[in-house]
């Protein structure tokens, strides 16, 4: 059938909204009759929209970096879809920026990490938001929740960011923006509650359902083991990969996932649930001289003794200022009160007191409820797989650095790092589940060269990206970064990465030793040293991978990636910081930092 319109004509619909178009044939409508008269059309067009409303067009935009964002993004666009409302899911890594000027309704659940930084999926659009070309965003709704710890300074940033550069840029809220901490649950359902409850209220009809979302939260839902229903393995191996003389000691772990069915792919992350040690629960008892048999109350209404959960259902390694406060107003120290009414006093105590420490040095006689209610609840810790299942097959490896430190003439270790790399003994169990991570992903395409960028323990998932290359026979050529503070102690997996040059896997490597001669050498030193054949990679189509601390390392090897881009490739600052957003958006500049 001809259409008689001119295709400049039906480029110019395809441009009008849908409630633009409702009233548009409405009108036409109407002049075609040559009795209808301009009152006539208008009643028209109020006939069509009130017999046809027009659904609102909602987003909801995940940026995670762990998995959290995400999952509460599809908690609430399931809870959107129940009452009746369309709504696109999508996480930021797979979202195009400049669709935002077009979008009526934007969700946005965003995680932080680092200090007060956008997740890695999330960078694109938080420059492109805060940057010259920013848009315009008059017609834009939105709503946004943050996700982080308190236990840091820059508690929910990024969530904090995002709200303000949206509402900058003329964007209108449909809330007030909401910060969740790590038992985020609570808070965040209600917040999705009262964001269904308004959009339900503005909304007029149903949608169609989007088939691609629904797939993605079915697969969500139907695996067998998650982080709420997680997978009871126990510990196959532990070995120490670090010279005794060593300053850090890194623990090569494997777990048996023997008869659970669990995938997982290079560059997924492994979550597990630690126990706290004995010997610090029995000090925190001894300090508030609690008894260990006391029986207390969970959120979940669960009533145990008070040892069983200061060992296996609370965090009690990590201070914040809410537990602090709280210590502060039942002790009621002079010393302690002064500390929190200065900020900056308030910051150092947290970053250098442990819970244990803090209740040492200011002791106070509680009952088990109290204790129990100064700490949250015990949150899984996520450790960067290192092995290929193509490779290991049943099993599972982790590259663990153990958190050792002394306060008070004594030693202590961190909670999920001490758990693995030290108490947990082999044969006895330990409960886990597998955190994907779409945003690390070798590329498809066996042929492409990929740079990898890696510094301590951050050496774990390019083990098994080479373990994945190697089982798939792939061709392309692979360079290796790897830094840390010396050759003769802390040169992890060597044996192997020898291995892989000697057979031709591993094309090329650079080493930097911070602590092996006098001059401190890091991997952004030895970018800079090979600057004109990295760019040559890069215009062969390379894929670069940075995994490692996101305060310090992640951020000297992306500022030594963005001089070599303008150097090489004769950009400004600004066009090579455009330069590496289009490789981040192509997946081709990919990171895992912690």
């Amino acid at each position: 059938m001809t259409i008689p319109l001119s295709p400049e004509l039906l480029q110019s619909l395809n441009q009008l909204s849908l409630t633009q178009l409702a009233w548009l044939s409405g009108y036409t409508w109407a002049q075609s009759q040559q009795t209808v008269t301009t009152s006539s059309a208008t009643a028209t067009a109020a006939a069509i929209n009130s017999t046809a409303p027009i659904a609102r067009n909602v987003r909801v935009l995940s940026a995670s970096q762990t998995g959290n964002a995400r999952r509460v993004a599809e908690n609430l666009q399931l809870k959107l879809e129940a009452a009746g409302i369309s709504a696109t899911l999508t996480a930021c890594g797979d979202y195009k920026n400049k669709q935002l000027v077009s979008e009526d309704i934007l969700l946005l659940v965003t995680s932080t990490q680092g200090e007060g930084e956008p997740p890695e999926e999330a960078l694109p659009l938080y420059k492109y938001l805060s940057g010259k070309k920013a848009p315009v965003l008059n017609q834009l709704h939105f709503a946004v929740l943050g996700l982080g710890d308190s236990s840091y300074p820059q508690f929910c940033q990024c969530g904090k960011d995002f709200d303000q550069l949206l509402a900058q840029l003329g964007g209108e809220r449909l809330a007030e923006r909401v910060d969740c901490d790590v038992d985020y649950q609570s808070s965040a359902a209600a917040w999705q509650d009262t964001i269904v409850a308004i959009i339900s209220e503005l909304n007029t009809t149903q949608a169609g359902e989007n088939t691609e979302v629904q797939k993605s939260v079915v697969a969500a839902q139907t695996a067998v083991f998650t982080r709420a229903e997680p997978f009871t393995a126990s510990l196959s191996l532990r070995q120490r990969i670090t010279t005794p003389n060593a300053s850090k000691d890194v623990e090569h772990v494997e777990i048996d996932l023997s008869g659970s069915g669990i995938h997982y792919q290079p560059g997924d992350a492994l979550g597990v649930y630690y126990q706290n040690a004995d010997t610090l629960v029995d000090e925190i008892l001894q300090h508030t001289q609690v008894d260990k048999a006391a029986s207390v109350r969970l959120s979940d209404g669960r009533e145990i003794p008070v040892a069983q959960a200061l060992q296996q259902e609370l965090d009690i390694t990590q201070n914040t200022p809410a537990l602090v406060q709280a210590y502060a107003q039942q002790i009621q120290n002079t010393e302690l009160n002064e500390s929190i009414a200065d900020a900056e006093a308030l910051r150092q105590l947290i970053a250098t007191t442990p819970p244990v420490s803090l209740l040492a040095t200011y002791p106070h006689v509680l009952s088990a409820q109290a204790l129990h209610d100064l700490f949250r609840p015990l949150t899984p810790r996520l450790y960067s797989i290192a092995s290929s299942q193509d490779e290991v097959g049943e099993e599972v490896h982790l590259t663990v650095g153990v958190v050792r430190f002394s306060q008070r003439g004594q030693q202590y270790t961190g909670g999920a790092s001490g758990f693995l790399g030290e108490h947990l003994q082999e044969g006895e169990p330990v409960r886990v589940f597998i955190e994907e991570n779409h945003r690390f992903r070798l590329p498809e395409d066996g042929t492409t060269p990929i740079i990898m960028i890696a510094a301590g323990t951050g050496i774990a998932p390019f083990r098994a990206f080479m373990q994945q290359r190697d089982a798939d026979g792939a061709s392309g050529d692979n360079w290796l970064f790897f830094g840390n503070q010396k050759f003769t102690d802390d040169f992890l997996y060597q044996a192997e990465w020898l291995q892989y040059r000697k057979n031709g896997l591993l094309t090329r490597y650079d080493f930097a030793w911070s602590r092996q001669a006098n001059e401190k050498i890091y991997v952004q030193h030895k970018l800079r040293e090979q600057a004109a054949d990295i760019w040559s990679w890069l215009q062969r189509g390379a894929h670069i991978y940075v995994c490692g601390d996101a305060t310090k390392m992640a951020r000297d090897v992306e500022q030594a990636l963005l001089d070599i881009v303008s150097a090489q490739g004769q950009l400004s600052t600004e066009d090579a910081d455009e330069y590496l957003s289009e490789l981040r958006q192509e997946q081709r500049y990919q990171r895992d930092v912690y």
